[in-house]
């Protein structure tokens, strides 16, 4: 990238779903969990572009080509009494990367989620990707060795669920 290069950032739309998920999958490829991508762009169509988006995205570009994007959507701290954001997704072309994409779409994120009312922002990160690690300490996201993230989904979630009769 030329010091003289553009970085524009800007909202997601409908038409960008395809985009999304080619991250997404390069995101896997590179903690080497791409056999784990389920989702399809006509799933990030659905649920993040319709009546009730189950998430925000915003893509960098770099004198209009595709740099990099941010997914996220919005959480509450009950401990906290706060509202604040989620970030499920950063990623950032190879080509990019070191150029402070990524820093400046975290920006961008948690200034869209202070507009809104958020006062904090939490992630995940998997274990084995250190760059990532490394990276967010940079920008001054901490580590919490106090939390543990459990999950349950699939079968196992919907059998759970459907334990559950009003009225218990």
């Amino acid at each position: 990238m030329a010091d003289n290069a553009t970085v524009t950032i800007r909202e997601a739309g409908p038409e960008d779903t395809g985009t999304l998920h080619a991250a997404l999958l390069a995101l896997a490829r590179h903690t080497g969990d791409e056999h784990k991508i389920e989702s399809t762009p006509q799933d990030l169509l659905d649920h993040g572009f319709g009546a009730q988006p189950a998430f925000e995205a915003l893509i960098a570009e770099v004198d209009g080509r595709f740099a990099g994007m941010c997914l996220s959507f919005p959480s509450f701290s009950t401990w906290r009494g706060q509202p604040g954001i989620y970030v499920q997704d950063l990623y950032v072309e190879n080509v990019f990367r070191g150029r402070r994409i990524g820093e400046r779409l975290l920006q961008a994120a948690a200034a869209k989620g202070y507009a809104s009312g958020a006062r904090y922002l939490r992630l995940s990160v998997d274990q084995a990707n250190v760059s990532a690690q490394s990276f967010y300490e940079r920008v001054g996201l901490s580590h919490s060795r106090a939390e543990q993230i459990h999950m349950m989904r699939g079968e196992q979630f919907e059998a759970f669920a459907q334990q559950w009769t009003p009225g218990q």
